[in-house]
């Protein structure tokens, strides 16, 4: 088979991989499962699908059509080969605004699709949890809905048309067919054909007829995805009088590419909501409240009902992210029902609301009653949206695992179902997580379970069983939005019946008789507790670490990371989660693929050393260390921490490269170069003496090297402290940590912090202390950076206090006191550590403070108008701590201040430094930052917080970006003898 391989990666446009590592990325999806395929096919065009189905067909092998992969029934899992879609099959074909339509290819993404569509007042109605990353061939395959369900149904019900090749790779249409158009398409000698002649026959049969429409879950169930859709097709003309035309796109809709591969989707496309909406979000004392208060909630007409529990609730609150989107909660409720109402003007939506408040009051149900609007509502939508991911969070071995998790009945049915349902568990000593679409009879529901016991194994299996017969119990679906892929396909018949699934067993075998598109799902499929990602018997992980993992190690942080794709959101969709990602589209540079291969190692791996292994390190060299997905993923997975700790242990066996100890100890070379900071700037501005220094440390010839500037903070500091006199008598006094870029590179900068501080009142004092460490833990020096922290913290912990802060200007140094130390300490310096980072500030976060204090005043600045443009360096956001660059920048009369909606600029410290990094550095910064610079006047002050933001602007945009400090010191009211300040 490898020199087969051979030949076929050479014949194809695309890529095609059969390398361990990658082989290990594909493996998985967002589902309990995993298994190796056989190679990975990244095509080009509709000519590499048929080369792939050719070979299929030829090998006896599989494909498995794959767009984002974030299947939770392990629908993208399997043995062949993984053909993924997303990266060249991404685009948007055609656009009828007259007929409502739109043609795109299945790797477009559902959010994305909406913005294009919004200008002509359209959108695709469906909506996942995961609309920023899912892509329509996906929803496609899975029949996805959403939380709007309740008004714009499935997939299925907006799938117009596919284009699509079938298992012989001929290209086939399929649409809605009159019945002459039905018949005249079963005439001929072609496998299109057959398939219509075989659906005629089957649903033409007057048992299959009645035993499909006893065995089948109720049609009143809409969220029903069993099977293949025999029981739809069957109520669609000619074997259902008045049903609508036939159209195969019904059945393809929630077949998980088992029939067909789709290569181009017409949908159709409604008019877009109505402008107001609200959410109001009523809060119970139990989830029997909840599930009762709904049936009231649908009675007035919702856009959507979506129920929160209290795991859920408590999630958020180790979630730096979405705890400041459970602003709205009050007390401690059990459960939650957001309750969206769409309306032409806000006061219909009050009036609505005020309606279904008096009657679920008049009931006895519900104590808390907040309708929100506008931006509130986007919060908590995300909230909501982040559910799966955040219920990763559980420390240790036991999560809330995908079993049952999709199950769907008659709404009516839903309180006595759950009823039924929670007994179940407690029966065994468990408890389930309760979330997602009340109003259309579908909660998912999570056991809490290990895996890696015998114990939690087979009871994933029993509780599977269980369930199971309680749905068919309500004629009910086991799967109403997710699908069932290997996890519910076991179940299909004890679902529907032997003979219904010897049907759908008939349908796969016309389609697809020799099994190349996606075997073992839906039909035929292993058992639902083989090839699980976690097993009984796996060893502990016992490797000792440098960093401290909170409750749990290293790996059990790893596995926090359940596949569901965050960080495979573009930049369209604002965030900075993952900017290598949002450059390359590639997998590989995915914070998924990264957790992937690190618990491949760590779990299977038989070096002593586990880190030891060149996988490892090629899958996360992209990663910028900009610690998005330590605040955007809901799953909390800091990969910056996790690369830090691989690079110690990889370079422990490898040893240390050059540029990295010469980034580590930049402090000491910037500190040898202070000396004759002239001699040194002609060094790395000379174009002979600058090349050789670049090509010799591994730069990049093309980037400008940062000079030093003509003394140090600290020297320029104690000259201050010698020659100035006192402003004013200071009543207030902060500490300033003196960072090593600051101090000899923006000097600048720290000189106007310290005079702005002054001139608003504070005494200024630094310190005695050490660099920050940041550059070392950047590049896996932890245990130099341990000393560093150590140290510092036996500085300065005694020192700050509440009413005596430590404030830092450069996010990436003073951040490290509230991220890395208290996990790098010993466990004695622990809870001073903890201390200390309690009373660290950003000089941003600093100032708003005061400001909210009255402390600082709006007279002390100018009211000459200054617009502004704002870039927020990644590690402040990961804090959420851009919003007080924001308020102090807006704080002078006139002053207004616009965001750049930007991820990370590109630059992340040495990264956009390094040669073979330079080129996707600037093709990250050119995806949002570098055209919005562009674009704006030179009366427009252009504002960063970081040095390396500053920098990456500078050489992108030859434009100049100012420290907020810088601003807000030129914006003092000064007296005229002030004027002429001492910059050294």
């Amino acid at each position: 088979m490898k020199e087969q391989l051979e030949l076929l990666a050479r014949s194809m446009d695309g890529e095609f991989y059969t390398d361990e590592m990658t082989r290990v990325l594909y493996a998985t999806d967002a589902s309990a499962y995993s298994e190796m395929p056989l190679a990975v096919a990244i095509p080009h065009s509709v000519a590499d699908l048929k080369q792939l189905i050719n070979f299929a067909d030829r090998e006896g092998t599989s494909l498995i059509p794959r767009t984002a992969g974030t299947s939770l029934a392990g629908q993208v899992v399997g043995s062949g080969i993984v053909v993924d879609v997303s990266r060249h099959f991404n685009k948007i074909l055609e656009l009828n605004t007259t007929e409502r339509w739109v043609k795109v290819q299945p790797g477009v993404v559902r959010d994305e699709l909406n913005s294009y569509l919004k200008s002509a007042g359209l959108f695709f109605g469906p909506e996942t949890s995961t609309a920023n990353r899912a892509m329509i061939g996906g929803m496609v395959g899975n029949n996805s809905c959403g939380s709007n369900s309740i008004v714009y149904k499935s997939t299925r019900e907006h799938t117009l048309e596919i284009t699509a090749l079938l298992s012989d790779g001929s290209e086939v249409i399929f649409k809605a067919l009159s019945f002459d158009d039905f018949i005249a398409k079963g005439e001929g000698n072609t496998l299109e054909a057959s398939l219509y002649r075989s659906i005629r026959t089957l649903l033409g049969d007057y048992k299959n007829q009645q035993e499909i429409r006893k065995e089948f879950p109720k049609p009143s169930v809409e969220r029903r995805n069993t099977g293949y859709a025999i029981d739809i097709l069957l109520d669609s003309a000619p074997f259902t009088a008045g049903g609508e035309d036939f159209n195969f796109c019904k059945l393809i809709a929630g077949s998980e590419g088992t029939l067909a591969f789709i290569t181009e989707i017409k949908l159709n496309l409604e008019p877009l909501p109505p402008e107001h909406s609200g959410l109001l979000c009523v809060h119970f004392h139990t989830l029997e409240e909840a599930l009762r208060a709904n049936l009231i909630a649908l009675k007035h007409q919702p856009n959507a009902v979506e129920l929160i529990d209290h795991y859920i609730l408590e999630c958020t609150r180790d979630n730096i992210e979405q705890r400041e989107n459970n602003f709205f909660v009050q007390g401690e409720p059990a459960a939650l029902l957001v309750i969206e109402y769409a309306r032409d003007t806000q006061n219909e939506v009050k009036e609505i609301a005020k309606k279904v408040e008096a009657e679920l009051r008049e009931l006895g149900l519900g104590y808390h009653f907040p309708l929100l609007f506008g931006s509130d509502t986007k919060k908590i939508w995300s909230l909501r949206k982040a559910g799966l991911g955040l219920l990763s969070n559980l420390p240790g071995d036991e999560k809330a695992v995908p079993v049952i998790e999709d199950t769907a009945v008659d709404v009516q049915d839903l309180p006595a179902y759950i009823r039924d349902f929670n007994e179940i568990l407690r029966k065994h000593g468990l408890y389930s997580v309760h979330y997602a679409h009340a109003g259309s009879g579908e909660l998912h529901l999570r056991p809490i379970l290990n895996l890696k016991s015998a114990e939690g194994n087979k009871m994933f299996r029993t509780i599977a069983e269980e369930i199971a017969a309680l749905v068919k119990k309500y004629k009910g679906s086991l799967s109403g939005e997710h699908g069932d892929g290997r996890l519910r396909g076991e179940f299909i018949e004890q679902m529907i019946g032997s003979k219904n699934y010897a049907l759908l067993k008939a349908v796969k075998h016309t389609w697809d008789p020799k099994q190349i598109f996606n075997p073992g799902k839906i039909i035929d499929t292993p058992p639902m507790d083989t090839m699980l990602r976690y097993t009984p018997g796996q060893k502990d992980f016992t490797f000792k670490t440098i960093f401290r993992y909170a409750g749990q190690n290293m790996l059990q942080h790893v596995e926090q990371c359940n596949g569901s794709g965050d960080c495979r959101k573009s930049h369209l969709a604002g965030g900075t989660m993952c900017p290598s990602y949002m450059a390359t589209h590639d997998e590989k540079d995915t914070t998924r693929a990264r957790a992937n291969i690190l618990r491949n190692f760590l779990t299977h791996s038989d070096q002593i050393n586990k880190f030891d292994h060149q996988e490892i390190k090629e899958v996360l060299d992209l990663c910028l260390s900009c610690k998005g997905c330590k605040s955007e993923c809901p799953s909390n997975v800091d990969m910056a921490k996790l690369k830090a700790e691989f690079l110690q242990h990889y370079q422990d066996a490898n040893g240390i490269p050059l540029r990295s100890r010469l980034i580590a100890n930049f402090s000491r070379i910037a500190g040898l170069g202070s000396v004759i900071p002239s001699l040194y700037n002609w060094t790395v501005t000379s174009s002979f003496l600058s090349a050789t220094v670049k090509k010799m440390a591994g730069f990049a010839l093309q980037r400008s090297m940062p000079e030093m500037y003509h003394t140090t903070l600290k020297n320029w500091f104690n000259k201050h402290q010698r020659t100035s006199k006192p402003l004013k008598n200071f009543n207030r006094k902060v500490y300033l940590f003196c960072d090593e870029f600051t101090n000899y590179q923006d000097t600048e900068i720290g000189i106007k912090a310290i005079l702005l501080l002054e001139a608003l009142g504070y005494e200024v004092v630094i310190p005695k202390h050490l660099e920050s460490g940041r550059a070392s833990i950047s590049k896996g020096l932890l245990r130099k950076a341990k000393k560093i922290a150590q140290h510092n913290v036996w500085c300065l912990s005694k020192l700050i206090t509440a009413e005596t802060p430590l404030v830092g200007i450069e996010p990436s140094a003073i951040l490290t006191f509230r991220d890395e130390y208290p996990d790098l300490v010993n466990e004695e310096q622990l809870e001073a550590a903890k201390n200390l980072s309690a009373n660290v500030f950003l000089i941003d976060e600093f100032l708003a403070k005061e400001i909210q204090k009255g402390n600082i005043l709006k007279s002390q600045f100018t009211t000459a108008s200054q617009s502004i443009k704002l870039h927020g360096h990644c590690q402040q956001k990961a804090f959420n701590a851009l919003g007080a660059t924001e308020q102090i920048l807006s704080f002078p009369e006139n002053y207004t201040v616009q965001t750049i909606p930007s991820g990370c600029c590109g630059m992340a410290g040495s990264f956009g430094y390094e040669k073979e990094h330079y080129e996707l550095s600037m093709q990250i910064g050119e995806l949002v930052l570098f055209p919005d610079v562009r674009k704006q006047t030179e009366e427009v002050i252009i504002a960063a917080t970081g040095t390396s933001c500053r920098h990456q602007i500078k050489d992108g945009t030859s434009r100049k970006a100012l420290h907020p400090v810088e601003i807000l010191f030129s914006a003092l009211v000064r007296h005229p003898q002030k004027n002429k300040i001492d910059l050294g």
